[in-house]
């Protein structure tokens, strides 16, 4: 897909809009691209919090559920002025479908930190070949 950083970090900002957190009132929304195509997630609570599914997993659970498993960015916005970073569960989970992956992380005024699942997770659980 040919989206520059800066458009798949202003369509994660955009999917933190469709966040549904109204106990958290904290929206992440990400950008995944995968086999040449946009993914969207924003995280979605509920009242029972072990079911509440972040942002990056929404993004993978529908890509993959679309038949698309090869990873090629991924963009994690929240409109706050801190840069937030996948969870445990998540990096977990990009894990299962890819060894790195580029990982974009955004704030509310647009700045872009640039890491690698590598970096954030670099000894993930893995099934032995």
């Amino acid at each position: 897909m040919k989206l520059t950083d800066k458009e798949l970090t202003q369509l994660a900002l955009a999917a933190a809009e469709h966040s549904h957190s109204p106990y958290s009132h904290f929206r992440v929304g990400a950008a995944l691209i995968a086999d040449d195509e946009v993914f969207f997630g924003a995280n979605i609570e509920n009242r029972s919090y072990g079911v509440t599914v972040c942002a990056e997993r929404t993004a993978v659970f529908t890509a993959v559920a679309a038949g698309k498993t090869h990873f090629e960015r991924l963009a994690v916005a929240s409109p706050n002025k801190e840069f937030i970073t996948p969870c445990g569960a998540c990096r977990q989970v990009l894990s299962e479908f890819c060894d790195d992956l580029k990982i974009l992380l955004v704030n509310s005024e647009g700045s872009v930190q640039k890491t690698t699942l590598k970096k954030l997770y670099p000894r993930p659980f893995a099934r032995k070949k």
